[in-house]
């Protein structure tokens, strides 16, 4: 069966010296403020585009391993995965970094490298933003 999430943002002002507020409808989870200054400077507070991609990617790359990994007899006890978006004003989104220690019994680095490099490549997310470049770093615990 077919989800659709939802995220909401109320904007107001102009860019640069506007604010809004990214509100999680589909969870209830929260309203989060952004700014430019937040997006292309500090954070201060405030998230942006770039952190809420980061969360999904991690979320979801982990969940692919996860499962890629259990399919495979070697389920992980552990996956702590970190995605760096990095962002470039005038430019966009210049690449994503992946990074995640795993421990996962019976299965050594070359076996986690090549299932982490699949999760990559086929996680939904990952698959939504295969127009950025998208590296990984990946290593047993």
């Amino acid at each position: 069966m077919a989800t659709t999430r939802t995220a909401r943002t109320a904007w107001k002002g102009e860019l640069l010296t506007g604010t809004g507020e990214v509100t999680f409808v589909s969870s209830g989870i929260g309203e989060f403020p952004v700014s430019w200054p937040a997006r292309s400077e500090q954070a201060n507070g405030k998230t942006s585009p770039e952190e809420l991609i980061a969360g999904a990617h991690s979320a979801c790359f982990s969940m692919a391993l996860s499962h890629g990994l259990a399919g495979a007899g070697t389920p992980p006890t552990q996956l702590d995965t970190q995605a760096d978006v990095t962002f470039q004003p005038g430019t966009g989104i210049t690449g994503i970094h992946l990074t995640v220690t795993g421990q996962v019994p019976g299965l050594d680095e070359a076996g986690f490298q090549k299932a982490a490099e699949d999760a990559k490549a086929n996680c939904p997310v990952s698959q939504a933003l295969s127009g950025t470049t998208i590296t990984l770093t990946a290593k047993l615990a």
